[in-house]
Order: C-alpha cells, then sequence, then structure tokens
C-alpha cells in the first residue's frame, strides 16, 4: 500500500534533517586530568592541551590551558567542551609562580612536569608519544609529576 503524499512529504523533511543536522550538534566531550605528586601548595599547576603535533610543549600555542593554585599533592582540573579528536597534554607545577616550566641548561626541567601516556623521555618529548583519542581516554586522565 503506497503513502498518502500528505505523509511523504513531512517524512522526507524530517530524513533531511537527521541527515543534515548531526555535524552542527557534534557532541563535545569533556577530559578530566587528574595531577598527582605536586610537592607543596606555591605557585599554580598548568595543564595546557594541544591538537597540533607543531604547538606540542608550546604554551602560548596550546588548545586550551588551564591553571589553578597549588595544592600540595594532588589537583583536578576539567577541561568541557572539547571536540572529538586527537590530543596531547602536558601539566607543571608552576612553582615560583612565572607562567612557564623553567628549565636548566634549555632542556631539562627544574619543575615538576608531566605528560599524557607518561612516556619515557630522552630528548625533547613528541606530540604522538603524548597523543591519545577523546573520546576514548580513561577518566580521569592521570598525570603524576616528575621532579
Amino acid at each position: 500500500m503506497a503513502m498518502p503524499t500528505e505523509h511523504r512529504t513531512p517524512l522526507l523533511v524530517l530524513l533531511g534533517w537527521l541527515i543534515a543536522v548531526p555535524p552542527c550538534l557534534a557532541e563535545t566531550q569533556q577530559l578530566v586530568v587528574e595531577v598527582s605528586g605536586i610537592r607543596s601548595a606555591e605557585g599554580n599547576v598548568r595543564v595546557s592541551l594541544y591538537r597540533e603535533p607543531d604547538s606540542f610543549r608550546k604554551e602560548d600555542r596550546a588548545f586550551r590551558l588551564l591553571s589553578q593554585p597549588a595544592a600540595a599533592g594532588k589537583a583536578t582540573l576539567v577541561f568541557a567542551d572539547l571536540p572529538a579528536g586527537r590530543y596531547a597534554v602536558m601539566a607543571y607545577h608552576d612553582a615560583n609562580g612565572d607562567e612557564k616550566l623553567n628549565l636548566r641548561l634549555g632542556m631539562f626541567p627544574t619543575e615538576g612536569y608531566a605528560l599524557s601516556n607518561n612516556p619515557k623521555v630522552i630528548g625533547p618529548p613528541r606530540f604522538d608519544d603524548s597523543a591519545f583519542d577523546l573520546p576514548g581516554t580513561p577518566a580521569p586522565l592521570s598525570l603524576p609529576l616528575k621532579y
């Protein structure tokens, strides 16, 4: 039995809407980051989120940046409204509050730091070693600081 014409038009409009709308209403994700091993309440804990390999570890080029006053022990920071994608995270305890990861000889961190996936680092850390897909990341993302 054929469907009457007056019923087909709304059905076609609904079908067209269902096909066209999802990209516009793409779900955003939340990333909970748990930084542990903070030695003192001095300064801030800073967590930067990267989407591109060429910006990785360059805080001024981070996709997002969160900072909060440090507390000895653990800090939880939340990146909200993130589009699905591939990301990498770097966190550090900015103990002196100068808003940068201080380095000895230009390459060895003098403040506690951590990278997503906790890679073994020889030389500058690479985006690919720290990258993960969102959604798909366990919650929370655990980042133990290394001093």
